[in-house]
């Protein structure tokens, strides 16, 4: 039991291409290239012809999560290279008139709460903010950087020492999506074990 393996096949969809060496991957669009490392024991990378084979050493609950992780992983670097990420937030406010700004890599959000000094949110990586009036909108090819942002400007706007029951006020995220619709023959299939 402790020498069985657990394999699962990427079918790489069109216009991907994906290279793998043991631990790392090369994903290719037709004009951008990502490189992602995953660094663990227990799982090796090999490259089939169109297909990435992940295999997993000893079979068990630990192995198939970290599998499933390197997978979703794999999806989403696809996803945003092929398509982009794309988040929208909303500034709400009851109390007093709140406006955000973009200067360089970050984000001021003026008069929060009547508060004198503007509080500032990090722009991670090469994300795009755009604001217009009171919405927000996050684009990226990566949804690492795209996410970190958005949570950046949650976490800026957090409302500390009062009822937050009444004040209500902050920028919330209201809806992720992509930047393009991703067409319906576009399809990222995963198996259980080799193809």
């Amino acid at each position: 039991m402790v020498d069985e393996e657990i394999i699962r096949t990427i079918k790489v969809p069109q216009g991907i291409t994906i290279d793998a060496n043991e631990h790392q991957i090369i994903v290719k669009t037709d004009n951008e290239e990502y490189k992602k490392e995953f660094k663990s024991h227990r799982i090796r990378i090999e490259k089939n012809g169109n297909s990435i084979i992940i295999i997993g050493k000893p079979a068990n609950k630990q192995t198939s999560a970290l599998l499933n992780t390197i997978i979703a992983h794999i999806e989403n670097i696809v996803y945003g290279l092929k398509f982009g990420f794309k988040y929208e937030m909303k500034i709400s406010y009851s109390h007093f008139p709140m406006t955000a700004e973009q200067k360089g890599n970050k984000i001021f959000i003026k008069n929060f709460i009547g508060e004198k000094h503007p509080r500032e949110a990090q722009i991670v990586g090469n994300t795009k903010v755009e604001i217009k009036g009171q919405d927000l909108t996050i684009t990226g090819k990566h949804i690492e950087e795209v996410s970190q942002t958005s949570a950046n400007i949650i976490l800026a706007t957090k409302v500390k020492r009062k009822d937050i029951r009444r004040f209500t006020d902050g920028i919330y995220l209201v809806k992720k999506g992509n930047i393009q619709d991703i067409p319906e023959d576009f399809n990222f299939q995963v198996i259980k074990g080799r193809e």
